[in-house]
């Protein structure tokens, strides 16, 4: 099945919007993550990081990386639908799926203005490689407030706890 995703974008799509967005003068937000089953604590997080500026990005871990970081049983969606989801947010104005295992190109190439996290993150959690390239780029570090009780895997625990549904 093909997911018609208008707001899903190669890295060279997201740049050139990025760079229409700077000619405009808009500030750019960018997030990453797995965003499994999309839940209450990621709408919460990706409202409160769009809120921080005037576009939100979303770099997507693709179903390969996922799977490095969370087993082989996850994702439980492909990354075609996950990005499909997110694009149906309001919220969010692109996603870019990402297949290495850092975001550190994305980050040179899209130089958001604003780089934000879930505030269950610190400055000492980032990535180090990923925190220098933020630096670099000029962007300013956020976290935003975390919605605490929700996660992917407590959902996934609650519905195999449901049992059939």
């Amino acid at each position: 099945m093909n997911l018609d995703n208008p707001k899903l974008f190669s890295l060279a799509g997201a740049v050139t919007l990025r760079e229409t967005l700077r000619a405009a003068g808009r500030r750019v937000v960018l997030t990453n993550g797995v965003f499994d089953l999309l839940h209450t604590g990621h709408i919460h997080s990706l409202q409160a990081a769009r809120a921080l500026g005037d576009a939100l990005f979303i770099a997507l871990n693709a179903d390969a990386s996922v799977r490095a970081l969370k087993g082989p049983a996850r994702p439980v969606q492909t990354e075609a639908e996950r990005a499909y989801a997110l694009g149906a947010l309001s919220c969010v104005d692109g996603v870019v799926i990402f297949r290495e295992k850092r975001l550190t190109a994305e980050i040179r190439a899209l130089r958001p203005d604003v780089y934000a996290k879930a505030g269950d993150y610190t400055l000492d959690r980032l990535d180090p490689e990923e925190r220098v390239e933020l630096e670099r780029v000029g962007a300013r570090i956020a976290f935003v407030p975390f919605l605490p009780g929700f996660s992917t895997t407590s959902l996934i625990a609650k519905i195999r706890a449901a049992g059939e549904v």
